[in-house]
């Protein structure tokens, strides 16, 4: 079956909670990110606050509450809370029970994206964090969007491991006829997969050709490495057929591009989108990566309408059972390794808390087997 709800998360990794400059200087702002409401804010110096977005007093959201200084206030019965989400004044009382504070989630922002970790905080290893350079490197110009989907992260995350759609959902923008017809290379990394696509003697993408450095066939070439639960590094390429790009070597024509795509769920059936995409020639004007990320984006959009398309028809008439392809090959391996993922923390869980095997069952995913 494909699954038209994922309520079990993954917990202990890092998850996009937003563009960095989302969060203003002052002010409150809200998202929910795994079926949990997020207040996140500026402190002093620019650091940002995330907040369980419940006062721990009646449950009243904190994001309609006001700013005082490093503190946000409660405009329901006025507890305020310091960034550590501790209560430091309830009005008409002295005393502040110890349980008085909202929960805290550790916050990082590398290349432009702001991180959040909603699982164990003694496990947030920075070092973790899946690293987008070419966000801030001068040597790149790139441009970023944000969309949000009403379908699952998982039916977002089969679209992007299996390259072979772009041929029929993307045939005005990004894809070629070759896309239907090259397998991909699957390879396990640390934490996910690669997935390695390399077309010989093909044409440049329609949406592409105004802003091509060459004329004629190309190699073109899609390298992206995915990592669990749900982020995308992609480089990918065209260079001039027979000058040797598949063997490493890059002639001064070649046009590379850098792609980023990470999706965050929002609830069981909903989520949210994040993505940029960079090219390193053409630089000295907007021209090349306004051509380029226009096709990226209307592209994305064509994503969003066939994946919602898709969630609609699989949540009317009876259970769906799938039928596998060959290029299901990573998509597959995707899905077996966010179980493996899922199934540690349950043992982590019952092995600190006793937990009962039903909370494993619960998490189980669709379109693998019980192992």
């Amino acid at each position: 079956m494909i699954e038209t709800q994922v309520d079990r998360f993954l917990r202990n990794c890092w998850y996009v909670a937003g563009w960095e400059d989302e969060v203003p200087a002052e002010g409150l702002f809200e998202r929910t990110l795994l079926n949990e409401s997020v207040l996140f804010y500026r402190a002093s110096g620019g650091r940002v606050v995330a907040l369980e977005n419940r006062c721990c007093h009646r449950g009243a959201p904190l994001h309609l509450g006001r700013r005082e200084g490093d503190c946000v206030r409660c405009l329901y019965h006025g507890l305020m809370f310091n960034p550590e989400g501790r209560c430091v004044e309830i009005p008409g009382q002295d005393h502040i029970p110890a349980s008085a504070c909202v929960r805290t989630y550790p916050v990082v922002a590398k290349d432009e994206l702001l991180w959040i970790w909603m699982g164990d905080p003694a496990l947030a290893d920075e070092s973790k964090i899946i690293r987008f350079w070419w966000h801030t490197d001068p040597a790149w110009r790139k441009k970023r969007e944000y969309l949000h989907y009403q379908a699952p992260y998982t039916l977002i995350v089969d679209n992007l491991l299996d390259f072979s759609h772009l041929t029929y959902v993307h045939s005005n923008t990004i894809g070629t006829p070759s896309n239907a017809t090259t397998r991909a290379q699957v390879e396990p990394i640390e934490g996910g997969l690669r997935v390695t696509r390399r077309y010989h003697n093909d044409q440049i993408q329609a949406n592409r050709r105004s802003i091509a450095t060459f004329d004629g066939p190309a190699d073109r070439w899609q390298i992206y490495d995915w990592y669990a639960p749900s982020f995308l590094s992609l480089y990918t390429g065209s260079a001039p057929a027979g000058t040797g790009a598949h063997e490493g070597h890059l002639v001064p024509e070649a046009m590379q591009y850098r792609h980023c795509s990470v999706q965050t769920p929002e609830t069981a059936s909903t989520t949210h989108y994040w993505f940029s995409h960079a090219a390193n020639f053409g630089l000295e004007t907007s021209e090349v990566i306004d051509v380029v990320f226009d096709g990226v984006l209307r592209a994305f959009k064509e994503d969003k309408t066939i994946i919602e398309a898709q969630q609609q028809a699989l949540l009317k008439g009876r259970p769906f059972q799938t039928v596998g392809i060959g290029h299901d090959g990573a998509l597959v391996q995707a899905r077996r390794l966010i179980q493996r993922q899922l199934d540690e923390e349950d043992r982590a869980v019952q092995s600190a808390a006793q937990a009962t095997p039903a909370a494993a069952a619960s998490r189980r995913i669709a379109l693998v087997p019980a192992k």
